[in-house]
This record gives C-alpha cells, structure tokens and sequence, in this order.
C-alpha cells in the first residue's frame, strides 16, 4: 500500500489523491502531487542528431536532403535555418526557411549550428 504524505496544514493522516492534486478531508487543504518546480515543460528536452540540446532562437543547419510533402521541392543538405521554435508533436521544430517558407521539421535531421 502506497503511503500519501500528510497534510501540510493540519497534519491529517487521511489524505487521498485527486488527479494532480492531494487533498486533505479534514481541512480541505488541496496541495499539487509534483513538487514544485517540476513541470513536464521544464521536463522536455529536445536534442539535434549529435545529442546537442535545442532552444528556442537557435540556428540549425539540415543534415540530410528533406522532400516537402505536396511539393517537388527539396530542402538540401546545409540549408541553414535561423531563429528556430520547438514546438511540441512529431515534427518539433517549428521555423522559416528562406526560399521554401514555413515549414515543421524533425530534430532528427538538423544539426545544431
């Protein structure tokens, strides 16, 4: 049997979890599970194909020849792409690439600059 930390207010031993949330029956104190801090953005870390770690404003550079989908343009190995967003999905880079536009792009295939 898991064993729920007491309430920080009253200190009740019979606290139960609600969704994210302890709550206190006694003195209907609700408190977050997480610990402060620790919140699944601060978690999420996205990395290039060498293992670098993206951020937001970086510039990256294609590592590989990308086809675009619905158009017989490519996106050649070396293209470099400026002031890049993560976003969150499959495609986890959000940017503008000069010539083609705005486009998604996997962190699989860029390198970071």
């Amino acid at each position: 049997m898991s064993r729920l930390p007491a309430c920080p207010q009253c200190s009740s031993e019979y606290t139960y979890e609600d969704g994210t949330m302890y709550v206190c029956p006694e003195c209907a104190h609700e408190w977050p599970t997480a610990a402060p801090g620790e919140s699944p953005e601060e978690q999420r870390v996205v990395r290039d194909a060498f293992g670098n770690v993206l951020s937001d404003g970086d510039s990256v550079t294609v590592i590989k020849d990308l086809k675009i989908k619905g158009s017989s343009s490519v996106v050649k190995v070396g293209t470099k792409v400026r002031n890049i967003r993560l976003v969150e999905g499959d495609h986890d880079i959000d940017c503008k690439i000069d010539g083609v536009g705005a486009m998604q792009l996997k962190s699989e295939f860029v390198k970071k600059a």
